[in-house]
C-alpha cells in the first residue's frame, strides 16, 4: 500500500508541477500567437531569421514561465538545507529571533542570463556590427541626395510619438513606440531598454512583424501617393564608385556622428565598423565572421530573448493594442513621407527621380528595396531601381539610428 499511495503522490506532484496545472488562457493565446508566427515565418519566408527565433522564444516561456526566472534566494533551516541540498556547508548565514537560518541560492532561467545582452544594449550594436559588414554603401555615395529620402523616412517616427504621448504613453514610453516607424528592429529594441524597457515585447514584435510585411505594406501607399508616369521613370546609371571613397565614408561617417550626437555612437560606430572591415580588404576573416557566424548567434540570442518577454499577462493588454496599431502608423507614416519627399525630388530634378525609391528610405534592408523594384518594373518591365532605391534603404539604417540617438538625447 505504502509503494502505491507513492507512487499516486509521485503523479499528483507531477500533475501539479505541470502546464495544465499552472498555465492560464493568456499562455495558450500567446502559444496561438506564436503559430501564426511561424507561419509566416516558414510558409511565407517573411523575415525568417528573426521571427523565427521570436516566435520559439514566445512559445517556450508560455510553457515554461521559469526560463526567465531571476536569480533568488530562500531562508532555509538546517534541516531543510540538508535535505534539500545535502549540507549546510558554503551558504550565508542569518540570524532571526535566535534561530540560525541558510541563504541558499536558486539560479535564475536560461533566458534571464541570455537577455543581459539586450537589457545591457550588447545585442543591438553587435547586429549592427554585422549588418555593416554585408552593407555596400556604394549607391548612398554615388547619390548623396539619398541622405534626404533616408532622413524622409524617419519622419514617421516622430509623428508616431506625438500621438503615442496623446494616446497617454509617457514620453519615454511613446519615443520607445515611434522608433518602431523605421523599421528597424535592433535599433527599435535598443531605444526600448533604455527607454521602456516594460514595453519591449510588444515593440520588438510590432517592429519585426512590419518588417516582415514590408512587401504587403508599402505598394499600396507607393500606389496611392504616386502617378502611374512618376512609377515608370527610368533613374540614369549611378557613377562608379572607388575602394579609397567607401573606406573613408564609414571613418567620416562615424566622427561627424560620434561628435554631433554621441547616444547614437554605439549604434553607427559598429555599423561603420563593420562595413570597414569589409571595405578595407584587408580583413577578411573579421568580416566574414561578423557577416555569418557572429551575426547567426547575436541573431538566435536576441530573437529568442526578445521573444520570451512576451508572456500573456505582459502582452495581452490594452496598452500592446495600441502599440501595434501606433507601430503600423509610424511604419505607413514612415513609407509615405519617404515617397512623397520622392515626389519633390521628381519635380526639382524634372523628373529624373522615381519616387518610389523614396519608401526604400525605411531601413528594412534590402526588402525595402527590393519592393521599390518590384513596384517599379510592374510599371515599366526594363526599369531597374533596385541600385538607386538602395541609397535611401542603408541612408535610412543610419538615419534610425541617428534617430534612436535623438530620442535618448531628449528622453533619457
Amino acid at each position: 500500500m505504502e509503494i502505491i499511495q507513492n507512487f499516486l503522490n509521485a503523479i499528483q506532484g507531477i500533475l501539479q508541477d505541470s502546464g495544465l496545472m499552472s498555465l492560464g488562457w493568456q499562455n495558450y493565446v500567446m502559444i496561438g500567437i506564436a503559430c501564426v508566427l511561424f507561419y509566416l515565418a516558414i510558409k511565407k519566408e517573411f523575415e525568417p531569421l528573426l521571427l523565427l527565433p521570436i516566435a520559439f522564444g514566445m512559445l517556450l516561456v508560455n510553457l515554461y514561465p521559469a526560463i526567465t526566472a531571476p536569480d533568488s534566494t530562500t531562508l532555509m533551516n538546517a534541516a531543510d538545507c540538508i535535505k534539500a541540498k545535502g549540507t549546510t556547508e558554503g551558504y550565508a548565514t542569518t540570524v532571526i529571533n535566535g534561530v540560525q537560518y541558510y541563504n541558499v541560492p536558486h539560479y535564475g532561467g536560461l533566458f534571464y542570463y541570455l537577455y543581459k545582452g539586450v537589457k545591457l544594449g550588447i545585442y543591438p550594436p553587435l547586429i549592427f556590427l554585422g549588418v555593416g559588414a554585408m552593407t555596400d554603401f556604394g549607391p548612398l555615395i554615388a547619390n548623396p541626395k539619398s541622405f534626404i529620402l533616408g532622413a524622409a523616412a524617419q519622419i514617421g517616427i516622430f509623428i508616431t510619438f506625438i500621438g503615442a504621448i496623446f494616446l497617454g504613453f509617457t514620453d519615454a514610453q511613446a519615443g520607445a513606440i515611434g522608433i518602431i516607424g523605421g523599421a528597424d528592429g535592433p535599433t527599435a529594441i535598443y531605444v526600448t531598454t533604455k527607454l521602456a524597457p516594460e514595453l519591449l515585447g510588444s515593440i520588438a514584435i510590432a517592429a519585426y512583424s512590419y518588417m516582415a510585411l514590408v512587401p504587403i505594406i508599402q505598394p499600396p501607399i507607393m500606389r496611392l501617393l504616386t502617378t502611374k508616369k512618376e512609377r515608370a521613370v527610368v533613374m540614369e546609371q549611378l557613377r562608379p564608385v572607388s575602394k579609397v571613397e567607401k573606406i573613408i565614408f564609414p571613418i567620416v561617417i562615424v566622427v561627424v556622428i560620434s561628435i554631433l550626437l554621441p547616444d547614437a555612437a554605439p549604434l553607427v560606430g559598429m555599423l561603420m565598423f563593420g562595413n570597414l572591415l569589409k571595405e578595407s580588404g584587408v580583413c577578411d576573416r573579421l568580416s566574414k565572421t561578423a557577416q555569418n557566424e557572429l551575426m547567426n548567434i547575436i541573431t538566435i540570442f536576441l530573437g529568442t530573448t526578445v521573444g520570451a518577454t512576451a508572456t500573456g499577462a505582459n502582452f495581452l493588454s490594452l496598452s500592446t493594442l495600441k502599440i501595434i496599431a501606433l507601430g503600423l502608423i509610424a511604419f505607413m507614416m514612415g513609407s509615405a513621407c519617404g515617397v512623397l519627399f520622392g515626389k519633390l525630388m521628381y519635380k526639382l530634378t524634372g523628373g529624373k527621380v522615381n519616387p518610389l525609391i523614396g519608401s526604400a528610405g525605411v531601413s528594412a534592408v534590402p526588402m525595402a528595396a527590393r519592393v521599390s523594384q518590384r513596384v517599379g518594373q510592374e510599371e515599366n518591365p526594363g526599369n531597374f531601381l533596385l541600385m538607386h532605391a538602395m541609397g535611401p534603404n542603408v541612408a535610412g539604417v543610419i538615419g534610425s539610428a541617428v534617430a534612436a540617438g535623438v530620442l535618448l538625447n531628449v528622453l533619457r
